[in-house]
């Protein structure tokens, strides 16, 4: 067999293995869903631990998203005015930068937000009991390690996602009438008079709808990528970034699939 032909073959080799392992992971984490949807209807419900959750992703996460949510907004502000003011429509600043941040900017960047510091802390917390062997003790004790360990955290995930994401919206739409109307000198009646023109309701349902569904795509990654840590200290910090990456990257997947699908019927 000549080298180029050898070659050829090792890249087919190489691509057909990448492609097997991903349709492999597709249908193992597919399999966690299903069983995380079986758990969810069973008894115990664990309200407590439901509580907690959403208190380490919601109220832990204040600070990150109102601080994202005020620079955003205002950043949003100055570039659209420059922008406008060129062709003389600058009062439109308000409701431009209003549905930017309620269609795309607050569910998507709070999405990321959200990934990177709840997604990793549900990876490393369920992957150190992984490997300290926790979970197999609770196994032993006849505790579901799902049920325990999974459901509060995508339920809580689900929930918390679009509170964080209505304030992001609210700061947001703070920092860029501030913005607007102090520092651009924008007229603030003609400035919430515009607003109220375009803003609708559907906009708003849009950016929730959103991040309900990015709120149980993170969680959902981050507490099976949690599941499936081995290898001690190493195995944890791998699980951890894996949850990282593959829950901003299905955060912008799902943005416009979402979008794709929510402009025809909202």
């Amino acid at each position: 067999m000549s080298t180029t032909a050898l070659e050829f073959r090792k890249s087919v080799e190489k691509t057909g293995a990448y492609v097997l392992d991903g349709l492999k992971g597709l249908g193992s984490i597919t399999l966690f869903g299903t069983r995380f949807l079986y758990w969810l209807v069973r008894p115990p419900f664990r309200i407590r631990l439901i509580f907690e959750q959403l208190y380490f992703i919601g109220n832990k996460s204040i600070f990150i998203i109102f601080l994202s949510g005020a620079f955003t907004g205002m950043v949003m502000a100055y570039q659209t005015y420059f922008g406008f003011k060129i062709i003389s429509v600058d009062s439109l600043v308000g409701p431009v930068v209003a549905l930017a941040l309620a269609k795309e900017l607050a569910p998507v960047l709070t999405g990321l937000i959200v990934a990177g510091r709840a997604g990793a802390a549900m990876a490393a917390q369920i992957g150190s009991m992984k490997v300290t062997e926790q979970i197999d003790a609770l196994e032993v004790m006849g505790i579901n390690g799902i049920q325990y360990l999974a459901v509060p955290r995508i339920i809580a995930g689900t929930l918390a996602l679009p509170m964080l994401s209505s304030i992001f919206l609210l700061i947001g739409n703070i920092g860029s009438y501030i913005v607007g109307t102090k520092a651009l000198m924008i007229d603030e009646n003609l400035y919430l008079s515009k607003i109220s023109e375009y803003m609708l309701v559907e906009d708003i349902l849009q950016g929730l709808i959103k991040s309900f569904f990015f709120g149980i795509l993170i969680s959902l990654i981050g507490t099976y990528f949690g599941f499936q840590v081995e290898k001690g200290a190493e195995g944890v910090g791998r699980g951890t970034n894996l949850a990282v990456v593959w829950g901003m990257i299905c955060v912008l997947i799902f943005d416009y699939i979402l979008t794709s699908f929510l402009v025809h019927i909202l």
